[in-house]
């Protein structure tokens, strides 16, 4: 079967290499960057509308849905990397047979997490030490977002899928009428039908459903590979364990690496609202900050993927060499901006009377954002292990960075003269440690895997 008679897919083993991956990594970008109005919309609205305690309700239950996606978002991303591997050798039978596996795993556990999601609600808002003054608030708003979980995951495991045959033009497109969708409705349902931090809530879903079944049913339609018919319905042990292998691992280092946010996030909530108000704006000015870079390491593993499977060694080679200048470039400019422009960035969030939260945030800001090539490494190195069959390695090196982090925070955290400042400058030390731990097991392992005639 000749696929791209079919699709529109990229083969990234040819052609200029930087170019390459920024064409490939560009509509990424822009996909995650809109991915992110769904939250910024909301926070932005909120705040101004429903004020500082539903901001906080907001931005807590942000980072628990942030863990609870982030399992099902690893399970496709590691389907995903499976497809770039097989899709670099030309094995299109063995893609159909992933197709199968894939659904059976990532689908059924997704239904699992839903479930579980709903059931524990209560306990869930109590173990993150939320002030009483807003649980109710969080409990309607996670209620309603349990509720319309898979068609979050409907929209990642078929954006996953498209990305690695190459195309990520048709997720952003459909990105992107979500998201207009998201800020209209957030407007009608808290500022004209007075819903509050529910309004918010059904306006992420309907804009979700919109973005998944609308990116399912198009994929169907016009990618003929992922059409499957009962004669494909069948139970390959072989592909099984593969895609078991990398749904897992990356599943794991998806949620390792948010639970590590949350953790994080339950000792910011012990500071008091204030905080808990500064900590979720800020974070979404950080997350919407480096999104870019962390995109541009996806489309780098992708390639990178691709080329191990084409076992074109040379070009991978040249790929790391050009990617690790661009995240410097990227995240020094990046660093720069949110340290000059920290205030006006957290003025957009939160009215300007109020000082103790911008302070605490545009703190927070100079402190972490400084060191954003930390965070830009870690994701180029994340993505070369899952794209040379090492994802266990981007396991390691994320519990290594947020073990790191989470214990420093702790500990910083609990001294009184440190207090809440430990908690912003146990990030960047995190990063730094992971870095260094991570390039030297590349040096030390990649000689098993690439010709010493590839290396530098």
């Amino acid at each position: 079967m000749n696929i791209q008679d079919h699709t529109s897919a990229s083969d990234l083993t040819k052609g200029s290499i930087t170019g390459t991956m920024l064409r490939f990594a560009i509509p990424m970008m822009l996909g995650n960057l809109l991915q992110q109005c769904y939250n910024i919309a909301d926070t932005l609205i909120v705040g101004h509308f429903l004020g500082a305690d539903a901001l906080a309700a907001v931005g807590s239950a942000y980072s628990l849905m942030v863990f609870i996606t982030s399992i099902f978002i690893g399970l496709c991303m590691g389907t995903g990397a499976v497809f770039s591997l097989q899709y670099g050798a030309k094995d299109y039978e063995g893609m159909k047979r992933s197709l199968v596996s894939s659904l059976l795993l990532t689908g059924g556990i997704t239904l699992i997490i839903n479930t579980l999601s709903l059931i524990f609600i209560h306990p869930i808002i109590r173990w993150l030490q939320t002030p009483a003054e807003i649980t109710g608030m969080m409990h309607d708003y996670l209620l309603v977002i349990f509720i319309g979980i898979f068609s979050t995951f409907l929209y990642n495991y078929y954006a996953f899928l498209l990305r690695a045959l190459g195309n990520s033009i048709v997720p952003l497109a459909f990105l992107g009428i979500s998201v207009v969708l998201n800020i209209v409705l957030d407007l009608v349902f808290i500022a004209i039908f007075h819903w509050g931090v529910t309004g918010a809530a059904v306006a992420t879903v309907i804009s979700q459903i919109v973005s998944g079944v609308g990116l399912c049913l198009y994929t169907l339609y016009r990618f003929p590979i992922f059409r499957l018919k009962w004669k494909h319905i069948r139970i390959n042990r072989q592909s099984i364990r593969e895609i078991a292998t990398y749904s897992s691992l990356t599943c794991m280092q998806q949620s390792v690496m948010n639970f590590g946010i949350l953790m994080v996030q339950g000792l910011v909530n012990s500071f008091g609202t204030a905080v808990m108000a500064a900590f979720a704006i800020a974070v979404k000015i950080d997350t919407f900050a480096y999104m870019p870079v962390q995109d541009f390491g996806n489309a780098f593993s992708t390639f990178i993927a691709q080329n191990f499977g084409a076992k074109k060694f040379e070009r991978i080679k040249k790929g790391i060499h050009n990617t690790l200048w661009f995240i410097t470039g990227f995240c020094l400019c990046i660093s720069a901006a949110v340290f000059v422009f920290a205030r006006p960035l957290m003025q957009l969030f939160i009215d300007a009377n109020e000082t103790e939260i911008i302070a605490i945030g545009v703190e927070y800001l100079r402190v972490e954002g400084s060191f954003y090539v930390g965070i830009g490494y870690l994701f180029m190195l994340y993505g070369l292990f899952r794209a040379i069959r090492m994802p266990g390695m981007s396991v390691v090196l994320t519990v290594f960075s947020l073990g790191t982090r989470v214990a420093l925070a702790y500990g910083l955290a609990s001294i009184p003269s440190i207090g809440v400042h430990g908690i912003w400058w146990s990030i960047p030390i995190g990063w730094a440690l992971a870095d260094l731990f991570g390039w030297w097991y590349y040096r030390k392992a990649a000689s098993r895997l690439i010709p010493a005639s590839s290396l530098s």
